[in-house]
């Protein structure tokens, strides 16, 4: 009887890990993807709880996949989630806590607590719609916003210690033809700002294309700033009562152009930076936020500061 006890229990553990770890959250008879795990940075004395650089699927809630580190966290929906709105836009979750809160936060939406109200480490009140959220890409053309619908497939390359890497694949039909993005992000412990190395290719082709990074701002209820000459646009609202501010950032010399862009539509009311991925289908920029209860960036301009200060690194 131990014996049989065992060997269900072994059965059923790798059952878990090979679900868990599909790339294709779609198609689970794909390659399980190969994840590598660091070493955690450090625990919360008070709590008890990890601090580190984490992220991964989510298939108990409709494939999210969501990211961390001790200041910020983020989740872009996947390929089971329905209804409208839920496309390729990235989510913030606002937290101010320094320890992980996702695996938390996702059992407690299990067990019925909601993660949109907050318990004392943070919620998610921010919408994002059909908007680009707090970064999010699309293909430019003619002045209209191109966005990928949900990732197809992912990889996580590393987390659990410092930083988070992970590859998000995208395919969508556009005016121009069938254009794949292939997201690599990142995030290191102490960033407000993920990173984002991306491919683009036009019929399986990597070229150059005009790519807009957008931030919401919410049906018009954020302010907006941009410096052309630093690479920057941002945004700063309040959400509950409590400031929130959204930046993204682009090498200077690949600024094309920053268009605010107000719209009667919900949720298409935007600041754009727009700019091209190179001749071999490259583009790199950085994303991200800060939330004042926090406590660390708790106005408009100290959030641009920070943003300018991040210039060039």
């Amino acid at each position: 009887m131990n014996i049989l006890k065992a060997f269900i229990g072994i059965t059923a553990a790798y059952t878990l890990l090979f679900l868990v770890g599909a790339c294709d959250p779609s198609d689970q008879k794909n390659v399980p993807v190969q994840t590598s795990v660091d070493t955690v940075s450090e625990k919360d004395s008070e709590s008890g709880q990890v601090t580190m650089a984490y992220g991964r699927y989510v298939p108990e809630r409709e494939d999210d996949f969501t990211w961390e580190n001790d200041k910020v966290a983020f989740r872009v929906y996947g390929p089971s989630s329905g209804g409208k709105g839920q496309v390729s836009g990235v989510d913030a979750w606002l937290k101010k806590v320094p320890y992980s809160i996702i695996d938390k936060w996702y059992a407690g939406h299990l067990q019925g607590i909601s993660y949109h109200e907050d318990h004392g480490e943070g919620y998610d009140p921010f919408h994002v719609g059909d908007s680009r959220g707090v970064g999010g890409t699309a293909i430019w053309i003619d002045g209209v916003a191109w966005p990928a619908a949900k990732y197809k497939s992912y990889e996580v390359l590393q987390s659990g210690g410092d930083v988070v890497e992970f590859t998000l694949q995208y395919e969508w039909q556009t005016p121009l033809g069938l254009v794949a993005e292939s997201k690599t992000v990142s995030l290191a412990l102490g960033d407000q700002l993920y990173r984002v190395n991306s491919v683009f290719t036009l019929d399986g082709q990597p070229t150059k294309l005009p790519v807009a990074i957008g931030l919401t701002t919410h049906d018009e209820k954020a302010q907006v700033a941009s410096d052309g000459d630093k690479g920057r646009i941002s945004t700063w609202e309040n959400i509950d009562g409590i400031g929130i501010g959204t930046g993204v950032l682009v090498a200077p010399d690949s600024t094309g152009m920053i268009l605010h862009k107000p719209s009667d539509e919900k949720d298409a009311s935007h600041i754009w930076l727009v700019t091209s991925s190179g001749d071999n289908g490259e583009l790199s920029f950085r994303a991200g936020f800060a939330w004042a209860a926090a406590r660390e960036i708790t106005s408009f301009e100290q959030w641009n500061e920070y943003l300018d200060a991040q210039v060039d690194q």
